[in-house]
């Protein structure tokens, strides 16, 4: 039974991509989440079969971004990334184009900034241990590498590892790990990587006046204490929830974030915060209201990835791309007029 053997996988030490379980890990509550969950994936599954063998292949459109924010059943996802992030395009236009920037010449610092950060990726994935047959920390060198002399202005920034390594472990290919860490660098995420990281600060302050108007007595306890929400939020963006919430709601979140854009990690981040206000405000102090952020992406609400999906769509409310393009011109050309303020 296949359906037993997904389940067996999901409660086994290691999941089923690689990461082992915390000792404190809630087997009883996952089973119980997982068995609701594995009836949704197999009706999902069934639905992406025929859409995939329709023609006219997977095409933008309300029907597609509907079932992608219902989640893509594994089986597809690399593909449906590939093709919906325009990354596939790309691959095909530029044939022996990642192979040609393996065999260049390379650049000794970025070279030695990446092996640095090699045993530092997941050492709690035993597909990336030294030991691992294959051990996939070649594949992630070459991926870095590859990126860090084909996009020169980034090179390598920390972060980009662990990036590059889930979509090694999704798409199982260097090459379409390539093109898609080039669709979210390059196109999907607004300079989150290059050195003066301002698409980064910039995406700070909008979720600060997001939630200033969304759920303003928290905007307002952070003021009253001072607290900057790049000290909060900073991981949230760099590694796209990556080592934050569940592996399983990390993965929607990003079938989502190829199909609709940036726009997503906001939604996530809203609902975050608005699900857990009333806890967030009982903090009295700065390590109060740190820790009160780390724990609001563990629990059940962040594990049940289904009810989560649903919640960041309703409970924001309405958020455009619009809106939130307006909203970092304003946040830029702020920071820009700090920036040369301080330079003087």
């Amino acid at each position: 039974n296949l359906g037993l053997d997904i389940l067996q996988a999901a409660l086994h030490e290691v999941d089923p991509y690689g990461f082992e379980r915390p000792e404190d890990f809630d087997y009883v509550a996952y089973e119980e989440f997982f068995s609701r969950y594995l009836v949704i994936l197999t009706r999902r599954a069934i639905k992406w079969s025929k859409l995939l063998k329709g023609n006219n292949g997977i095409q933008k459109s309300l029907k597609v971004k509907r079932y992608i924010r219902k989640g893509i059943p594994n089986e597809h996802r690399a593909l449906i990334w590939m093709i919906v992030s325009g990354a596939q395009a790309n691959m095909e236009q530029n044939p022996g184009y990642y192979n040609k920037l393996l065999e260049g010449e390379k650049s000794d610092t970025l070279v030695e900034a990446i092996k640095t950060d090699m045993n530092r990726t997941f050492p709690d994935n035993v597909q990336f241990r030294k030991t691992a047959d294959p051990c996939l920390q070649q594949t992630l060198y070459n991926v870095l590498v590859a990126y860090g002399h084909h996009n020169k202005t980034v090179g390598y920034c920390q972060g980009m590892n662990f990036i590059a390594g889930y979509l090694i472990l999704i798409t199982k290919n260097e090459e379409e790990s390539f093109w898609l860490l080039d669709a979210l660098i390059g196109r999907i995420l607004p300079d989150y990587y290059s050195p003066a990281m301002m698409g980064l600060k910039t995406d700070q302050e909008v979720l600060g006046d997001l939630v200033r108007k969304k759920v303003p007595a928290v905007a307002e306890l952070l003021d009253r204490h001072g607290v900057m929400w790049t000290l909060i939020v900073s991981r949230w963006f760099i590694c796209l929830f990556i080592d934050i919430l569940p592996v399983e709601t990390v993965l929607r979140i990003w079938d989502c974030l190829f199909y609709e854009g940036s726009k997503i990690i906001f939604r996530v981040a809203l609902a975050l915060i608005k699900q857990h206000q009333a806890f967030i405000l009982e903090a009295t102090n700065l390590p109060d209201i740190c820790d009160k952020f780390k724990q609001i992406t563990r629990g059940t609400f962040v594990t049940e990835c289904h009810t989560f999906m649903q919640k960041i769509f309703t409970e924001p409310g309405s958020l455009s791309m619009a809106t939130v393009n307006k909203l970092r011109e304003t946040c830029r050309a702020k920071l820009v007029a700090q920036g040369s303020t301080n330079n003087i």
